[in-house]
């Protein structure tokens, strides 16, 4: 999946595990794992390892996001509870390092990945659900376009602390207005000489047209 700031390509622990574990050891804090279900090996080879467990797996399908100049890795993100039958698929594992975060990459690595799971592989429901605390996903998934469907209580156990879960979805017969959306905010006419938004992408989307 490729875009004009990044590359979405499927895991490759051989290519991506040291930068990877460099670019989140290189985070200011651990605050990027409290939400997620493991934390930070100390080590390269034990993060390649746990990579190497994930890549081998065709659920949760686990995707690194590239920097489209550079090809660095900048973060992860994946597929899961991938449900063919009934059309349904998530977006989950997110896990973006600090050269992503608040960047135009990590709106397109998105709009990619819902763009294949609608356009290419023809789901009718993409899901997004996260920790009801997680205060940063949760306003990255209405950013997204996203409705919020309500908490899921006691929904899981993650790291000893039970949690309630917020569910969000984008359906077929919304996409085409958040895919316009998303191609409006990404055109290079949005962002001036600095590289910053000239219109936001819920002002766009709320406009309607997404132009």
């Amino acid at each position: 999946m490729a875009g004009r700031f990044c590359r979405v390509v499927p895991l490759d622990p051989a290519a991506h595990a040291a930068d990877l574990h460099a670019l989140y050891a290189s985070a200011p804090d651990r605050r990027g794992w409290t939400y997620l279900g493991d934390e930070l090996p100390e080590t390269e080879t034990a993060y390649r390892e746990r990579l190497e467990r994930q890549a081998a797996g065709d659920d949760p399908l686990f995707h690194t996001i590239l920097d489209a100049v550079t090809g660095a890795p900048l973060g992860i993100a994946s597929y899961l509870r991938i449900d063919p039958a009934n059309g349904v698929i998530e977006v989950g594992h997110l896990h973006f390092g600090p050269a992503l975060q608040r960047r135009p990459a990590a709106t397109e690595a998105m709009a990619l990945m819902m763009a294949r799971a609608f356009d290419e592989l023809g789901y009718r429901r993409y899901e997004w659900k996260c920790d009801s605390l997680n205060a940063p996903s949760r306003a990255a998934a209405l950013r997204y376009g996203f409705t919020f469907e309500g908490i899921f209580r006691n929904a899981v156990v993650v790291k000893g602390r039970s949690r309630d879960t917020a569910w969000f979805s984008i359906t077929d017969g919304e996409w085409p207005q958040r895919r316009a959306a998303f191609a409006a905010w990404l055109d290079p006419s949005n962002f001036d000489g600095e590289g910053r938004q000239r219109r936001g992408l819920t002002e766009i989307r709320d406009a309607g047209s997404g132009a």
